[in-house]
């Protein structure tokens, strides 16, 4: 889904000789620190003081099979990894697609489900990638939405500090099309109630889970506890609840 705006080369400064904490130390304590972003529904989303969504029940789902308790921290997306980084907490998990320049600079799990970037339009509108031509397409900062849509020729991109931001711009008529995450576009289009309609996805990828270079015991683990959580049937439990269907990545 996402790609901060931080360089390679920045967040390899950042990451210093700090070691974060091995798999062995979190057991120790009882409990894990866990990032998201809290305003990327519906993955993540924080209502009040209530924090949700999918990737938040299956981080707690993967927290509980470990024996843990959770202690949660939310921040805007494009300082996620910074805070990975300073050992502010053990794992990001807030959608970030796995591209070569953060596998650089992070280690990512498995994939905890794929999707695609999508157009999202009023009904009439653009669906293609050539219909955004000479459009106003509205996109989230620090995303591969952006990116992929920086990419087409003749498209104007409006760029908002978070995703809903976006939506917002393309349903008040500020954009003609909004690009972001396949399952949140079918998302506002059933909100919208005929008002809106989904067009082609952009460009499909794989979402994981981050933990700082080189924290190779707590990686094993999420991946071993992931695995099960697929096999167990909590995995395809939690998915269906939001989306109706299993999206992990076939």
């Amino acid at each position: 889904m996402k790609k901060t705006l931080l360089t390679l080369t920045a967040l390899l400064t950042l990451a210093g000789t700090a070691q974060a904490r091995t798999w062995d130390e979190i057991k120790k304590s009882g409990t894990i620190k866990i990032a998201t972003e809290g305003a990327f529904p519906p993955f993540n989303v924080l209502n009040g003081k209530t924090l949700g969504g999918f990737e938040v029940d299956l981080a707690n789902a993967l927290a509980k099979q470990m024996g843990l308790k959770v202690s949660w921290v939310t921040a805007p997306f494009d300082g996620l990894l910074i805070g990975l980084q300073q050992n502010r907490y053990d794992f990001v998990i807030a959608s970030h697609g796995i591209t070569p320049e953060r596998a650089k600079a992070v280690d990512f799990s498995s994939p905890h489900y794929c999707t695609g970037g999508t157009v999202v339009s009023k009904v009439g509108g653009p669906k293609t990638a050539a219909d955004l031509k000479g459009k106003k397409v509205a996109v989230q900062v620090g995303t591969t939405y952006l990116e992929n849509v920086q990419k087409l020729p003749g498209v104007k991109a409006v760029v908002f500090p978070k995703d809903t931001d976006a939506q917002t711009a393309l349903m008040m008529g500020r954009a003609d099309a909004w690009v972001g995450d396949k399952f949140t576009g079918i998302d506002l289009v059933k909100a919208q109630k005929g008002k809106l309609q989904q067009g082609d996805m952009l460009y499909a990828e794989r979402i994981a889970m981050a933990v700082k270079k080189g924290n190779s015991s707590l990686l094993k683990e999420l991946n071993a506890e992931l695995a099960k959580a697929q096999s167990n049937g909590n995995y395809a439990r939690i998915s269906n609840a939001y989306f109706g269907q299993d999206i992990r990545c076939k």
